[in-house]
């Protein structure tokens, strides 16, 4: 049996977005197109913006429908200049110009915040921070469903977000801005989406991105992420029981609250990741867009880890189908292989 504990990676395709899918399938016609297909079809489009509006709290805001958050992180930063820290993703640290200070705590220090991009939560420690008024542009696609959240209070100008992070398909993700804020396009053509990105929209993905964002709103007005929280602090105190001197990177009330990263000295991450796998158990020593790289996480070396200790990371994601069985089998398991790694060493 597979237990799967890396949901900050990806996360299993909801049902709701499986049917929306589905049902899109069916659907022929264009939705730029006047006629009744393809009227059809926009109006599809257009639920599911109303929808991902909805969730995010950004009502009155524009939804710009991409091929994921690092097109979105492209269109919102591209030529503009921004500063950023080294916690952020790479889809957006590639396009800022200046580098930005973090503490050992993940916190980053803003200087200008209408030339910053600074992420809402951090997708390897699960660090959350304090977003400035002002802001230019925030990557949301780590908290969004998963932390209570309104774009209309947060005073940014633009906010990435992505459908596979909440269990909507993967292939599509959106840029929320502002009402009002001139954009270029990266994208020219046909002039879809309020002009702002060209190209006929992914109506199938769009649809699914709609209904999973429906239903994330949905588990976190009912409490689920408390219980994940609550299973992440369980998991945290079972891995720490083990006898060894774990480090629990960030602090857990300042974090999403699914993740949890743990260094454990002496064992490479990369080495724990294919352990637990071989042991049915799914998890990561990183972003998995960094996934295979040499280097270890420049995350945890921003917040001042050396080498070797950012070599000897995981993290460990939970969702919303995540039990209490799960967590705790998986630290047994994970205490037994650290033990035997540890007496082989010795």
């Amino acid at each position: 049996m597979r237990t799967y504990l890396d949901h900050n990676a990806s996360t299993p395709l909801r049902p709701e977005a499986r049917v929306a899918m589905l049902a899109a399938m069916e659907v022929s016609g264009n939705p730029s197109s006047v006629h009744a297909e393809g009227r059809l079809a926009k109006g599809l489009i257009e639920r599911a913006r109303a929808q991902v509006a909805a969730a995010l709290g950004a009502d009155g805001a524009d939804i710009i429908f991409t091929s994921g958050a690092t097109e979105a992180a492209a269109l919102a930063c591209a030529g503009r200049g921004l500063a950023c820290a080294p916690v952020e993703h790479d889809a957006v640290a590639a396009w800022c110009d200046a580098v930005l200070p973090v503490d050992g705590d993940g916190i980053v220090a803003v200087a200008n915040s209408a030339r910053t991009a600074l992420q809402l939560a951090n997708s390897e420690t699960g660090v959350m921070q304090d977003l400035p008024e002002r802001l230019a542009v925030s990557d949301l696609t780590q908290a969004f469903g998963k932390v209570p959240l309104a774009f209309n209070w947060l005073g940014i100008e633009m906010g990435l977000v992505s459908a596979h992070k909440l269990g909507g398909p993967k292939g599509v993700g959106a840029l929320v801005l502002r009402r009002g804020l001139d954009l270029a396009p990266q994208i020219k053509g046909g002039g879809q989406e309020m002009g702002r990105r060209a190209g006929t929209e992914n109506l199938i993905g769009i649809a699914g991105f709609g209904a999973a964002a429906e239903a994330a709103a949905r588990d976190l007005a009912d409490g689920v992420w408390e219980r994940i929280a609550e299973l992440r602090n369980t998991l945290n105190q079972a891995l720490s029981a083990c006898g060894f001197e774990t480090i629990s990177v960030g602090n857990t009330s300042r974090c999403l609250p699914n993740t949890l990263c743990v260094i454990a000295p002496g064992w490479k991450g990369e080495t724990q990741v294919m352990a637990m796998d071989l042991a049915g158990f799914a998890i990561s020593a990183g972003s998995a867009c960094s996934s295979g790289k040499v280097q270890p996480s420049r995350v945890l070396r921003a917040m001042g880890f050396d080498d070797a200790m950012a070599g000897q990371a995981i993290r460990v994601s939970l969702g919303p189908l995540t039990t209490a069985e799960d967590v705790l089998r998986f630290a047994e398991v994970w205490g037994r292989e650290f033990k035997r790694i540890r007496a082989r060493v010795a």
